[in-house]
């Protein structure tokens, strides 16, 4: 098959062990970013499959339309940047495995890496040793503080067992089930929403990015939280409604926030409001972003190619496409 990958920024695709899957087939790799119809349709003319990195380019009708040839989209994970609708349509086929039983250990110790940057500034303190200063201020210790996990599935479940290491209480809040799980593990779940807003001093949100959880964080959730509280945020940007944070963060509540997710990416904003506050500590969508995860990510991806070549796709997104595929 021809196979277009798009959005792999460092060529790493191909050094990957699990890139010999691919062997025999037509592999084509795009290293840069673009999000423009006319450049993509003339770019993946002849793609048959095309192979996407989560949701860096937005795959919408326009594009869609004007692809003849595309038979299949394999991917990992949710599916907000497709048209879904339009593929089966149009008889394309949209394989993404969920992987809801297989924890992001890359995310979740990226999300730790940020507490800990967060919460002893240490970005903000390296930054002043590099411009011929010292230390800057004081930071804050983790034991002892709560740490609130937002959604406790895959990730959230790995990140509240950092924060039991750190001898942090943990506290809960998401979907009953999410609750009950939390509690078996031996985890409190919040009594109420507002209070789970009230009393956490790391809060780490933790959910996919579905029409159900689109905006799920309000302007008045995060205007009940400590001044000294940090806000982290590796999963959506979208999980929180438009502007709240930046408005929340003026305002003094919380009084820090660590991001790694944006509305729009990439974010190629220098004046964007997140770069430019002191008690803020910002990342380019870093989180499932290491090797290892990647042999991991790539493994499912390659794996259903494979399965469609074979005549028997594989964690079908769109079984209606079935009856219509191209050929």
């Amino acid at each position: 098959m021809k196979i277009s990958v798009l959005d792999d920024y460092f060529d790493t695709i191909r050094t990957l062990e699990c890139f010999r899957k691919l062997a025999g087939h037509d592999v084509k790799i795009w290293n840069d970013h673009v999000q423009d119809v006319d450049v993509l349709a003339e770019r993946l003319a002849d793609t048959e499959a095309l192979v996407l990195i989560r949701e860096r380019t937005q795959i919408r009708t326009p594009l869609l339309e004007r692809l003849p040839e595309l038979r299949l989209i394999s991917q990992r994970s949710v599916y907000p940047h497709i048209d879904i609708d339009t593929c089966t349509r149009l008889g394309i086929i949209v394989s993404s495995s969920q992987h809801a039983d297989t924890p992001s250990y890359a995310t979740s110790e990226f999300t730790w890496g940020l507490i800990l940057a967060a919460m002893r500034a240490i970005p903000q303190q390296m930054a002043s040793l590099k411009a011929g200063h010292w230390q800057i201020g004081v930071g804050h210790t983790l034991r002892g503080k709560t740490l609130g996990i937002y959604g406790y599935g895959r990730i959230g479940a790995v990140v509240a067992g950092y924060g039991k290491a750190f001898a942090m209480p943990v506290l809960v809040w998401g979907r009953e089930a999410a609750l009950a799980k939390a509690r078996a593990d031996g985890h409190e779940a919040a009594a109420s929403r507002e209070s789970f807003f009230e009393r956490c001093d790391v809060l780490s949100l933790h959910m996919r990015l579905v029409d159900a959880t689109r905006g799920i964080v309000k302007a008045s959730d995060l205007a009940r939280m400590k001044p000294s509280s940090l806000l982290v945020n590796t999963s959506r940007a979208g999980l929180i409604e438009p502007n709240a944070l930046v408005d929340a963060l003026r305002a003094g509540r919380p009084g820090m926030a660590a991001v790694d997710v944006y509305e729009k990416e990439p974010l190629r904003d220098v004046n964007d409001p997140l770069l430019n506050m002191d008690n803020v500590i910002c990342t380019p969508h870093l989180g499932y972003v290491s090797r290892d995860e990647y042999e991991l990510q790539f493994t499912d991806i390659f794996d259903q190619i494979i399965a469609y070549a074979a005549g028997q796709p594989e964690n079908v997104v769109n079984p209606d496409a079935m009856a219509r595929r191209r050929t």
